[in-house]
């Protein structure tokens, strides 16, 4: 084979690898009624925070999907083509309202198991930062398949403090650039589950 080949042969391999790493974002959009944003609606709390979401497979270290949670006036997850759902944290546009210290702890529970683990990464923010990220989220709407990461890499890079965090299509190339942010605080959940968590809902590799 030619140089010329071989290198068109493993700019086509890191392309269909990227594309495997990122099929956990595979889910619609769906549009709850306003009336149920309104009622299920939580209230952020001091100081005012971004958590970026990744999750990582225990097998290769690999991230697998992004979600972004924002701690604004409200506290909602931006989870882009993500499988995760509840009843009482409405979704629109792949936002989900709502997203009280609860819910956070059920959206961790059904995305850590035996083959992955969560990590969440938290920095305080203003609160005019942190109203101007829930405002981009609001707005985002639904997110194609495997683009979870450009999504949240996107709207992170517009945002004063964050124009450090490129836009790409890799969890854990947006987790490393958001770990050098001064002050992250970083946390890892890891629980034993087996990947069919029956118990909260079906799960599509993250």
């Amino acid at each position: 084979m030619t140089i010329q080949g071989l290198q068109r042969a493993t700019r086509l391999v890191l392309m269909l690898f990227g594309f495997a790493v990122l099929a956990a974002c595979a889910k619609p959009g769906v549009q709850a009624p306003d009336a149920d944003v309104a009622r299920f609606r939580y209230p952020g709390v001091q100081p005012s925070t971004l958590s970026l979401v990744t999750n990582i497979r225990n097998k290769t270290g690999k991230g697998a999907h992004s979600a972004l949670i924002v701690n604004a006036s409200e506290q909602v997850v931006f989870n882009p083509a993500g499988t995760w759902w509840h009843p009482q944290a409405p979704e629109q546009g792949d936002l989900h309202y709502g997203f009280s210290p609860g819910m956070k702890q059920w959206f961790i529970d059904y995305h850590a198991r035996e083959t992955f683990r969560v990590q969440i990464q938290t920095i305080e923010v203003s609160p005019e930062v942190a109203e101007q990220a829930l405002e981009l989220v609001k707005a985002y709407g639904s997110v194609p398949p495997s683009q979870c990461t450009i999504a949240i890499s996107r709207i992170l890079h517009q945002l004063p403090g964050f124009e450090s965090i490129s836009v790409t299509l890799f969890p854990s190339s947006a987790a490393d650039a958001f770990g050098k942010l001064p002050g992250v605080v970083t946390e890892v959940y890891r629980d034993d589950s087996p990947d069919n968590r029956s118990d909260l809902g079906t799960f599509a590799d993250g």
